[in-house]
């Protein structure tokens, strides 16, 4: 079969299949219904197949006709999302950055600073959520995941964290730890993930203490204040409410200005990396990939960190 049928002869068939009918078919594409039905016998002499037949009154297609409908209309919104995608690349200068909650507030956000103070006609906008985006879709330009296997074509894995327990100074009230085993004397925050996270290993006291040696908590789970985001924690943490097993990026800031502090450098890594994921059409933007660059150059440098 030599050749694709004729753009036209494909988009006629599209909207009878689509609108139900001829007639509304026609309606659809502003033209008339004679030459919806000469472009659809058109298709079908180059396939040597029907794709339309008459039970009553009424065209319906056939099973060919539905089969050959279903990759069409495939097609031609693929079509539709790469005009979408164009002028979205070609008319703003703007970036919306999709990242987990505490990414977003401990990790990511408090870096942006730089990147816009030096960038001021690239403004970015932040959104914190644990739902994946679909960036052929959605209106989103860069995705920080949390995943060994994203579900994203254009990606960069970026540092895998740790966790190891911290608190503010307070709560020791002048004491020095001796013994891994005496964090167990104060509070314990537990951080409760998410169900969409539950493949990946958390990181609870109990598994902390069997990767670093320890002595395991007497009550890892019973006595714990659990909290939903890990960013609550820390912050109930920064308050003197408990240790917390934060993850070393997410407290780096707390840590260098002394509102928390690490007894024990004992860490425990993360099952998954963290990554950065692109649209494609995003890197055609001004600047998109200058930010691109910036944002993997700051997870690389966080990598240093997390393997020192």
């Amino acid at each position: 079969m030599p050749g694709l049928p004729h753009l036209r002869a494909m988009q006629a068939f599209e909207a009878v299949g689509r609108c139900g009918s001829v007639r509304r078919a026609a309606e659809d594409l502003g033209v008339s219904s004679g030459a919806i039905s000469q472009q659809v016998r058109r298709i079908e002499e180059h396939l040597g197949v029907a794709l339309l037949e008459r039970r009553g009154r009424q065209l319906e297609l056939t099973s060919w006709g539905r089969v050959y409908h279903a990759e069409v209309s495939k097609g031609f919104a693929q079509l539709a999302h790469a005009g979408e995608a164009l002028a979205r690349a070609r008319n703003s200068r703007g970036f919306v950055i999709s990242s987990l909650t505490t990414v977003t507030n401990k990790w990511l956000g408090p870096r942006l600073f730089e990147w816009t103070a030096e960038n001021p006609g690239a403004p970015v906008r932040l959104v914190g959520t644990e739902i994946e985006p679909d960036l052929t879709r959605d209106n989103v330009d860069f995705r920080l995941y949390f995943d060994d296997s994203p579900p994203h074509g254009q990606y960069a894995e970026l540092f895998t964290d740790c966790v190891l327990p911290a608190c503010a100074p307070s709560l020791l009230e002048g004491r020095k730890l001796q013994r891994p085993e005496e964090v167990y004397d104060y509070p314990l925050l537990q951080i409760s993930w998410m169900e969409s996270f539950a493949a990946h290993q958390v990181p609870g006291w109990a598994e902390w203490a069997a990767q670093c040696g320890v002595a395991p908590p007497p009550d890892p789970g019973g006595s714990a204040l659990s909290f939903a985001l890990s960013s609550s924690a820390i912050d109930a943490a920064v308050a003197g409410r408990g240790f917390v097993l934060g993850q070393l990026a997410m407290i780096g800031e707390e840590l260098a200005s002394g509102r928390l502090v690490a007894p024990f450098d004992l860490r425990m890594p993360l099952s998954v990396p963290y990554g950065l994921a692109w649209d494609r059409a995003s890197l055609e933007k001004p600047m998109g990939r200058a930010l691109r660059d910036w944002l993997v150059a700051q997870g690389r440098r966080q990598a240093a960190l997390c393997a020192r």
